[in-house]
């Protein structure tokens, strides 16, 4: 009895040492078939975020706005050459790898300053954020 007491632990560990592996993630995620140019996506983030912002803005009921921005946002994807799963399937591999999804997402930052800069150009531009 006091021998299967002290195998119970080991089996225990062997387990988990044995199990542990499956639950890390990938260093290097397939690359999607479908997978969007960096500037493709930056074009239609930029795209999306602006439909957003005038969604937000319209004094709609609740499924109303989400019904328009769905409609808008097929548009978007249709002017941009895309589909809803290679956009997707973009976003997740881009966003697997942090340093990516960042660079991406800067561009599309200074994309729309650059935008609210030349609606009004008195207005101070926003400082650099730090990476």
């Amino acid at each position: 009895m006091n021998r299967s007491r002290r195998r119970w632990p080991l089996a225990l560990a062997l387990a988990l040492v044995l199990a542990l592996p499956a639950c890390q993630r990938p260093e290097d995620p397939l690359r999607p078939a479908d997978l969007v140019p960096r500037p493709q996506l930056v074009a239609a983030l930029v795209e999306l975020h602006l439909l957003e912002a005038r969604v937000e803005n319209a004094a709609m009921k609740p499924d109303s706005a989400r019904a328009l921005f769905l409609a808008q946002q097929k548009s978007i994807f249709w002017s941009n050459q895309l589909t809803d799963s290679s956009f997707q399937h973009s976003v997740r591999y881009y966003g697997t790898h942090g340093k990516d999804l960042d660079d991406i997402y800067g561009a599309v930052i200074d994309s729309l300053e650059h935008r609210t800069h030349r609606l009004d150009p008195k207005r101070p531009p926003t400082p650099p954020r730090p990476y």
